[in-house]
């Protein structure tokens, strides 16, 4: 985990679908941002698969779910948003080019931390283990490493676009089932609230989204070691140092 006094100052969110950053660690980010740290995206599909109002049309959906997440990474004072634009479903079967954008990405931003999705099923949270999100977690850390802090390998990425090997020093994995901290987001619970609510076609549908978010993460609350009343999101924080 980050040490006391480490310098963080770029992050860099690998999620599969548009609004994953949001309902996961809305909170954090907005701890991240308000502290000067730059957080930048990269958002491998555009969810097309997703949404609840069947008026809406399926060939819609790419462009609604880039403008939402647009806004609500504006909301949290995200730095940068990169589509990848891939359809859902084709994380399982990823391609060479995918492995050279992630690791392009990655030296790009240069972080000194990367959130993913944990590549392991989670048995307590089963509905948010999609294969997407799985295959999300898997090729990050590929990509995380060796590639992206292997000035020897992909060589074309610094011969041709000027791209420096990097290494990012943690990665931390979202729905893991081997959680080591934990993040208080009491203070920045609305504005992850307002975050989510600006993904409509996703979370319109919910009458009472402020409650279904805080029942989301108030079982962090204890292992956190908070008092009760107070928020948190949970990772898996690996070194890679």
């Amino acid at each position: 985990m980050t040490e006391p006094g480490q310098v963080v100052e770029r992050v860099l969110v690998v999620i599969a679908h548009p609004d994953d950053a949001e309902f996961w660690l809305g909170g954090t980010i907005a701890g991240w941002t308000a502290a000067g740290v730059a957080v930048s995206y990269l958002v491998l599909t555009d969810g097309e698969a997703g949404g609840f109002d069947p008026d809406v049309p399926r060939a819609d959906i790419p462009r609604i779910r880039r403008a939402e997440q647009e806004r609500a990474a504006a909301i949290l004072g995200v730095d940068q948003v990169r589509f990848l634009g891939l359809r859902e479903g084709s994380l399982l079967r990823p391609s060479r080019d995918l492995h050279v954008a992630v690791v392009r990405a990655v030296r790009s931003v240069r972080p000194q931390i990367v959130v993913t999705w944990s590549p392991e099923w989670n048995w307590q949270r089963f509905r948010s283990c999609h294969p997407d999100h799985l295959a999300t977690g898997t090729l990050t850390l590929q990509a995380v490493y060796p590639d992206a802090g292997n000035s020897f390998a992909l060589t074309a990425l610094l011969e041709d676009e000027g791209l420096e090997a990097w290494t990012a020093e943690e990665i931390w994995l979202i729905n893991s089932p081997h959680v080591n901290h934990y993040v208080d987001v009491t203070d920045a619970f609305d504005a992850k609230v307002r975050a989510v609510a600006a993904h409509t076609s996703q979370s319109g549908h919910y009458l009472d989204l402020a409650g279904r978010l805080r029942g989301r993460l108030a079982p962090n609350t204890a292992p956190a070691g908070l008092p009760d009343g107070r928020l948190a999101e949970a990772f898996q924080v690996v070194s890679n140092r």
